[in-house]
Protein backbone atom coordinates (compact mmCIF):
# COMPACT_ATOMS: atom_id res chain seq x y z
CA UNK A 1 0.00 0.00 0.00
CA UNK A 2 1.46 2.89 -0.94
CA UNK A 3 0.93 6.16 1.26
CA UNK A 4 1.28 9.79 -0.01
CA UNK A 5 1.67 12.08 2.44
CA UNK A 6 0.32 16.20 2.35
CA UNK A 7 3.92 17.30 1.73
CA UNK A 8 4.38 15.17 -0.93
CA UNK A 9 1.78 16.54 -2.61
CA UNK A 10 2.49 20.19 -1.86
CA UNK A 11 5.48 19.55 -4.06
CA UNK A 12 3.82 17.95 -6.44
CA UNK A 13 1.66 20.58 -7.07
CA UNK A 14 4.80 23.17 -7.11
CA UNK A 15 6.35 21.23 -9.84
CA UNK A 16 3.49 21.28 -12.06
CA UNK A 17 2.74 25.03 -10.96
CA UNK A 18 6.49 25.77 -12.50
CA UNK A 19 6.19 23.53 -15.38
CA UNK A 20 2.86 25.60 -16.39
CA UNK A 21 4.22 29.36 -15.59
CA UNK A 22 7.43 28.20 -17.79
CA UNK A 23 5.27 26.96 -20.73
CA UNK A 24 3.48 30.12 -20.29
CA UNK A 25 6.35 32.78 -20.54
CA UNK A 26 7.88 30.65 -23.19
CA UNK A 27 4.03 31.49 -25.38
CA UNK A 28 4.55 35.22 -24.12
CA UNK A 29 7.81 35.93 -25.18
CA UNK A 30 7.18 33.96 -28.80
CA UNK A 31 4.59 36.90 -29.48
CA UNK A 32 6.69 40.10 -29.66
CA UNK A 33 9.08 37.98 -32.09
CA UNK A 34 6.19 37.72 -34.45
CA UNK A 35 5.28 41.20 -34.12
CA UNK A 36 8.83 42.20 -35.21
CA UNK A 37 8.31 40.36 -37.66
CA UNK A 38 5.71 42.69 -39.34
CA UNK A 39 6.55 46.43 -37.60
CA UNK A 40 3.46 48.65 -38.00
CA UNK A 41 4.40 51.51 -40.32
CA UNK A 42 4.05 55.24 -39.37
CA UNK A 43 0.03 56.64 -41.10
CA UNK A 44 1.50 59.64 -43.22
CA UNK A 45 0.24 61.96 -45.84
CA UNK A 46 1.96 61.87 -49.18
CA UNK A 47 2.01 64.00 -52.28
CA UNK A 48 3.70 63.56 -55.91
CA UNK A 49 5.84 65.68 -57.42
CA UNK A 50 5.45 67.47 -60.55
CA UNK A 51 7.35 69.71 -62.17
CA UNK A 52 5.78 73.57 -62.02
CA UNK A 53 7.07 76.41 -64.39
CA UNK A 54 9.18 78.38 -61.54
CA UNK A 55 10.26 81.54 -62.62
CA UNK A 56 14.07 82.52 -62.29
CA UNK A 57 14.39 85.49 -60.71
CA UNK A 58 16.53 88.29 -58.78
CA UNK A 59 15.47 90.34 -56.21
CA UNK A 60 16.82 94.19 -56.19
CA UNK A 61 15.97 97.23 -54.37
CA UNK A 62 13.57 100.19 -56.42
CA UNK A 63 13.01 103.53 -55.78
CA UNK A 64 9.61 104.90 -57.31
CA UNK A 65 10.14 107.77 -58.73
CA UNK A 66 7.94 110.42 -60.72
CA UNK A 67 8.65 110.99 -64.75
CA UNK A 68 7.44 114.54 -63.95
CA UNK A 69 8.13 116.27 -60.85
CA UNK A 70 9.24 119.63 -59.49
CA UNK A 71 10.16 121.46 -56.39
CA UNK A 72 8.89 124.83 -56.01
CA UNK A 73 11.02 128.21 -55.26
CA UNK A 74 10.34 131.74 -54.63
CA UNK A 75 11.18 133.82 -57.64
CA UNK A 76 10.18 136.91 -55.33
CA UNK A 77 10.99 138.05 -51.76
CA UNK A 78 8.53 138.59 -48.76
CA UNK A 79 6.60 136.75 -46.04
CA UNK A 80 4.64 133.86 -46.58
CA UNK A 81 0.91 134.68 -46.17
CA UNK A 82 -1.22 131.99 -47.51
CA UNK A 83 -0.66 128.07 -47.34
CA UNK A 84 -3.49 126.45 -49.02
CA UNK A 85 -2.71 122.85 -49.23
CA UNK A 86 -1.52 120.48 -47.64
CA UNK A 87 1.03 117.70 -48.00
CA UNK A 88 -0.24 114.79 -50.05
CA UNK A 89 -2.98 116.84 -51.41
CA UNK A 90 -4.11 116.23 -55.18
CA UNK A 91 -3.75 119.60 -57.21
CA UNK A 92 -4.60 120.21 -60.52
CA UNK A 93 -2.43 122.30 -62.91
CA UNK A 94 -3.10 126.55 -61.89
CA UNK A 95 -4.56 125.84 -58.77
CA UNK A 96 -3.41 128.43 -55.71
CA UNK A 97 -1.25 126.61 -53.09
CA UNK A 98 0.58 129.60 -51.63
CA UNK A 99 0.67 133.51 -51.40
CA UNK A 100 3.75 135.81 -50.86
CA UNK A 101 2.59 138.98 -49.61
CA UNK A 102 1.77 141.20 -52.25
CA UNK A 103 0.89 144.91 -51.03
CA UNK A 104 3.84 146.47 -52.19
CA UNK A 105 4.20 144.99 -55.55
CA UNK A 106 0.38 145.68 -56.06
CA UNK A 107 1.49 149.29 -55.20
CA UNK A 108 4.02 149.38 -57.52
CA UNK A 109 1.48 147.88 -60.65
CA UNK A 110 -0.64 150.68 -59.71
CA UNK A 111 1.60 153.27 -60.16
CA UNK A 112 2.81 151.77 -63.46
CA UNK A 113 -0.74 152.32 -64.27
CA UNK A 114 -1.20 155.89 -63.56
CA UNK A 115 1.98 156.56 -65.10
CA UNK A 116 0.72 154.40 -68.25
CA UNK A 117 -2.98 156.83 -68.80
CA UNK A 118 -0.44 160.07 -68.10
CA UNK A 119 1.70 158.58 -71.35
CA UNK A 120 -1.56 157.97 -73.28
CA UNK A 121 -2.67 161.24 -73.20
CA UNK A 122 -0.04 162.79 -74.29
CA UNK A 123 0.49 160.30 -76.73
CA UNK A 124 -3.16 161.26 -78.07
CA UNK A 125 -2.51 165.06 -77.51
CA UNK A 126 0.33 164.69 -79.46
CA UNK A 127 -1.65 162.15 -82.30
CA UNK A 128 -4.08 164.58 -83.01
CA UNK A 129 -1.32 167.83 -83.21
CA UNK A 130 0.49 166.13 -85.59
CA UNK A 131 -2.13 165.31 -87.47
CA UNK A 132 -3.44 169.40 -87.32
CA UNK A 133 0.08 170.82 -88.46
CA UNK A 134 0.25 168.39 -91.03
CA UNK A 135 -3.29 169.70 -93.05
CA UNK A 136 -2.11 172.90 -92.07
CA UNK A 137 1.56 172.82 -93.86
CA UNK A 138 0.00 171.42 -96.79
CA UNK A 139 -2.43 174.53 -96.58
CA UNK A 140 0.13 176.64 -96.52
CA UNK A 141 -0.36 177.95 -93.55
CA UNK A 142 2.02 177.26 -91.49
CA UNK A 143 6.18 175.92 -92.01
CA UNK A 144 7.63 172.66 -92.83
CA UNK A 145 9.48 173.50 -89.61
CA UNK A 146 6.57 173.49 -87.13
CA UNK A 147 5.28 170.84 -88.69
CA UNK A 148 8.42 168.54 -88.24
CA UNK A 149 8.20 169.41 -84.73
CA UNK A 150 5.04 168.08 -84.45
CA UNK A 151 6.22 164.90 -85.91
CA UNK A 152 9.00 164.90 -83.48
CA UNK A 153 6.67 165.34 -80.48
CA UNK A 154 4.17 162.49 -81.27
CA UNK A 155 7.28 159.96 -81.94
CA UNK A 156 8.43 160.84 -78.70
CA UNK A 157 4.82 160.31 -76.88
CA UNK A 158 4.45 157.41 -78.47
CA UNK A 159 7.47 156.05 -77.38
CA UNK A 160 7.03 156.96 -73.80
CA UNK A 161 3.40 155.53 -74.17
CA UNK A 162 5.03 151.89 -75.13
CA UNK A 163 7.62 152.05 -72.78
CA UNK A 164 4.84 152.58 -70.00
CA UNK A 165 2.68 149.63 -70.94
CA UNK A 166 5.58 147.34 -71.28
CA UNK A 167 6.46 148.21 -68.10
CA UNK A 168 2.51 147.95 -66.44
CA UNK A 169 2.69 144.49 -67.97
CA UNK A 170 6.09 143.77 -66.40
CA UNK A 171 5.08 144.80 -62.93
CA UNK A 172 1.44 142.35 -63.50
CA UNK A 173 3.84 139.63 -64.53
CA UNK A 174 6.23 139.91 -61.70
CA UNK A 175 3.00 140.14 -59.34
CA UNK A 176 1.72 137.22 -60.57
CA UNK A 177 4.93 135.54 -58.46
CA UNK A 178 3.55 136.26 -55.42
CA UNK A 179 0.77 133.58 -55.96
CA UNK A 180 2.45 130.10 -56.28
CA UNK A 181 0.18 127.86 -58.26
CA UNK A 182 0.35 124.30 -59.41
CA UNK A 183 2.14 123.74 -62.64
CA UNK A 184 0.61 120.37 -63.65
CA UNK A 185 -2.22 117.82 -62.15
CA UNK A 186 -0.16 116.15 -59.24
CA UNK A 187 0.75 115.60 -55.38
CA UNK A 188 1.86 118.20 -53.42
CA UNK A 189 5.09 116.58 -51.44
CA UNK A 190 6.40 118.35 -47.95
CA UNK A 191 6.01 121.92 -46.93
CA UNK A 192 8.93 123.12 -45.51
CA UNK A 193 7.53 126.78 -45.05
CA UNK A 194 5.33 128.01 -42.52
CA UNK A 195 3.09 131.20 -42.61
CA UNK A 196 5.04 134.17 -41.57
CA UNK A 197 8.40 132.69 -43.22
CA UNK A 198 10.33 135.18 -45.11
CA UNK A 199 11.09 133.22 -48.54
CA UNK A 200 13.17 134.59 -51.01
CA UNK A 201 15.21 133.12 -54.35
CA UNK A 202 18.29 135.32 -53.32
CA UNK A 203 18.49 133.19 -50.00
CA UNK A 204 21.50 130.57 -49.67
CA UNK A 205 20.11 128.21 -50.22
CA UNK A 206 17.00 128.95 -51.54
CA UNK A 207 13.57 128.81 -49.87
CA UNK A 208 12.22 125.77 -50.82
CA UNK A 209 8.32 125.88 -50.59
CA UNK A 210 7.07 122.58 -51.70
CA UNK A 211 7.14 119.78 -54.67
CA UNK A 212 4.37 118.87 -56.90
CA UNK A 213 4.68 115.01 -58.46
CA UNK A 214 2.63 114.11 -61.00
CA UNK A 215 0.58 110.96 -59.42
CA UNK A 216 -0.19 108.93 -62.73
CA UNK A 217 3.00 108.87 -64.73
CA UNK A 218 5.49 106.61 -62.11
CA UNK A 219 8.27 104.57 -63.05
CA UNK A 220 10.58 102.51 -60.89
CA UNK A 221 14.50 102.53 -60.92
CA UNK A 222 16.48 99.95 -60.76
CA UNK A 223 19.95 99.14 -60.51
CA UNK A 224 21.18 95.69 -61.90
CA UNK A 225 24.62 94.51 -61.22
CA UNK A 226 27.12 94.65 -63.96
CA UNK A 227 27.63 90.78 -63.84
CA UNK A 228 23.67 90.85 -65.29
CA UNK A 229 24.34 92.95 -68.03
CA UNK A 230 24.25 90.60 -70.74
CA UNK A 231 20.73 89.11 -69.43
CA UNK A 232 18.88 92.72 -69.25
CA UNK A 233 16.66 93.40 -72.15
CA UNK A 234 13.65 95.24 -72.77
CA UNK A 235 10.39 93.84 -71.87
CA UNK A 236 11.91 91.59 -69.14
CA UNK A 237 9.17 91.01 -66.41
CA UNK A 238 9.16 92.81 -62.90
CA UNK A 239 7.32 91.86 -59.78
CA UNK A 240 7.09 94.89 -57.66
CA UNK A 241 6.40 93.89 -54.38
CA UNK A 242 6.26 95.80 -50.75
CA UNK A 243 8.49 94.95 -48.00
CA UNK A 244 6.46 92.05 -46.96
CA UNK A 245 6.61 90.38 -50.28
CA UNK A 246 3.35 91.63 -50.92
CA UNK A 247 2.90 91.63 -54.87
CA UNK A 248 2.03 95.27 -55.74
CA UNK A 249 1.84 95.53 -59.59
CA UNK A 250 3.07 93.24 -62.38
CA UNK A 251 5.61 95.11 -64.74
CA UNK A 252 8.73 95.05 -67.27
CA UNK A 253 11.67 96.85 -68.51
CA UNK A 254 11.31 99.48 -70.73
CA UNK A 255 14.75 101.57 -70.31
CA UNK A 256 18.01 100.19 -70.26
CA UNK A 257 21.05 102.87 -69.22
CA UNK A 258 23.56 102.84 -71.99
CA UNK A 259 26.37 103.37 -69.02
CA UNK A 260 27.09 102.39 -65.88
CA UNK A 261 26.64 103.89 -62.56
CA UNK A 262 30.17 104.16 -61.09
CA UNK A 263 28.86 104.87 -57.58
CA UNK A 264 26.43 101.59 -57.52
CA UNK A 265 28.41 99.76 -60.27
CA UNK A 266 25.38 98.85 -61.54
CA UNK A 267 23.04 99.63 -64.48
CA UNK A 268 20.04 101.62 -64.50
CA UNK A 269 16.83 100.55 -65.40
CA UNK A 270 13.08 101.49 -65.43
CA UNK A 271 9.96 99.80 -65.48
CA UNK A 272 6.62 101.89 -66.04
CA UNK A 273 4.10 101.47 -62.67
CA UNK A 274 0.61 101.82 -62.77
CA UNK A 275 -0.36 101.72 -59.38
CA UNK A 276 -2.49 104.44 -57.62
CA UNK A 277 -0.78 107.01 -55.70
CA UNK A 278 -2.46 105.63 -52.10
CA UNK A 279 -0.62 101.92 -53.44
CA UNK A 280 3.00 103.51 -54.33
CA UNK A 281 4.15 107.26 -54.07
CA UNK A 282 6.95 109.49 -55.62
CA UNK A 283 10.77 108.67 -53.89
CA UNK A 284 9.15 105.27 -51.65
CA UNK A 285 11.34 102.46 -51.72
CA UNK A 286 10.14 99.17 -52.22
CA UNK A 287 11.42 95.53 -53.71
CA UNK A 288 11.32 93.94 -57.36
CA UNK A 289 12.30 91.21 -58.80
CA UNK A 290 13.68 90.91 -61.80
CA UNK A 291 12.36 87.64 -64.30
CA UNK A 292 15.03 86.49 -66.42
CA UNK A 293 13.16 83.68 -67.41
CA UNK A 294 10.57 80.42 -66.16
CA UNK A 295 11.56 76.43 -66.30
CA UNK A 296 10.10 73.84 -64.99
CA UNK A 297 11.54 72.63 -61.39
CA UNK A 298 10.11 70.21 -58.47
CA UNK A 299 7.64 71.95 -55.77
CA UNK A 300 6.91 70.96 -52.63
CA UNK A 301 4.93 72.21 -49.61
CA UNK A 302 7.05 74.06 -47.14
CA UNK A 303 5.50 71.91 -44.36
CA UNK A 304 7.93 68.83 -46.22
CA UNK A 305 11.35 70.62 -45.99
CA UNK A 306 13.37 70.12 -42.64
CA UNK A 307 16.44 72.46 -42.66
CA UNK A 308 19.25 72.11 -40.08
CA UNK A 309 21.94 75.04 -40.56
CA UNK A 310 22.81 75.14 -44.25
CA UNK A 311 21.55 71.50 -44.94
CA UNK A 312 17.73 71.16 -46.20
CA UNK A 313 15.81 67.88 -46.91
CA UNK A 314 12.51 66.07 -47.24
CA UNK A 315 11.88 62.47 -46.77
CA UNK A 316 11.00 60.67 -49.89
CA UNK A 317 8.60 57.24 -49.56
CA UNK A 318 10.80 54.34 -50.86
CA UNK A 319 9.46 50.68 -51.32
CA UNK A 320 11.88 47.82 -49.58
CA UNK A 321 11.20 43.97 -49.70
CA UNK A 322 7.71 45.25 -50.28
CA UNK A 323 7.70 47.63 -47.08
CA UNK A 324 6.93 51.32 -47.52
CA UNK A 325 10.07 53.17 -46.04
CA UNK A 326 10.91 56.91 -45.54
CA UNK A 327 14.44 57.70 -47.33
CA UNK A 328 16.19 61.29 -45.78
CA UNK A 329 16.40 62.88 -49.39
CA UNK A 330 18.96 66.13 -49.19
CA UNK A 331 17.55 69.04 -51.84
CA UNK A 332 18.41 72.54 -52.89
CA UNK A 333 16.15 74.99 -52.32
CA UNK A 334 14.86 77.55 -55.07
CA UNK A 335 12.26 80.43 -54.83
CA UNK A 336 9.13 80.50 -52.84
CA UNK A 337 6.17 79.76 -54.93
CA UNK A 338 3.22 80.97 -52.20
CA UNK A 339 3.04 78.33 -49.95
CA UNK A 340 5.63 76.01 -51.65
CA UNK A 341 9.58 75.88 -52.15
CA UNK A 342 10.77 74.89 -55.71
CA UNK A 343 13.11 72.69 -55.74
CA UNK A 344 16.64 73.09 -57.76
CA UNK A 345 18.03 69.63 -57.17
CA UNK A 346 17.46 66.38 -54.79
CA UNK A 347 13.59 65.31 -55.98
CA UNK A 348 12.54 64.06 -59.66
CA UNK A 349 8.95 63.90 -60.64
CA UNK A 350 6.43 60.81 -59.72
CA UNK A 351 8.63 60.98 -56.17
CA UNK A 352 5.96 60.70 -53.10
CA UNK A 353 7.00 63.16 -50.60
CA UNK A 354 5.98 62.88 -47.14
CA UNK A 355 4.26 66.44 -45.97
CA UNK A 356 3.24 65.48 -42.13
CA UNK A 357 4.98 63.85 -39.46
CA UNK A 358 8.02 64.74 -40.36
CA UNK A 359 9.25 65.49 -36.99
CA UNK A 360 9.19 62.31 -36.07
CA UNK A 361 10.42 60.38 -38.83
CA UNK A 362 14.12 58.95 -39.06
CA UNK A 363 15.73 57.61 -42.27
CA UNK A 364 14.34 53.93 -43.40
CA UNK A 365 11.44 53.92 -40.62
CA UNK A 366 8.16 52.24 -41.89
CA UNK A 367 5.57 54.52 -42.73
CA UNK A 368 1.82 53.88 -44.29
CA UNK A 369 1.60 56.44 -47.18
CA UNK A 370 -1.50 58.17 -47.50
CA UNK A 371 -2.85 60.62 -50.21
CA UNK A 372 -0.83 61.94 -52.68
Amino acid sequence: MIRVTQSTLQRTYTIGFLILAGLLGTGCQKKPAAAAESPQGLPVQTVTVALTPVAQSSEYVATVKSRRSTTLLPQVSGLLTEIHVQSGDHVKAGQVLMEIDPRQQRAMVESQRATEQQKKALFDYDSIEVERQRKLFEAGVTSRDAYDQAQQAFQNAKADYESAVNSRKSQEQLLEYYTIRAPFDGVVGDIPVHVGDYVSPALSPASVLTTVDESNNLEAYIYVPTERSGEVRKGLGVDLTDNNGKLLEKTQVDFISPEVDSTLQGILVKAPVHATPEILRNAQMIKARVIWSTRPMAVVPVLAVTRQGEESFVFVVQKQNGMALAHRTEVTLGATVGNNYSIASGLSAGDRVIVSATQFLVDGMPVMPMGG
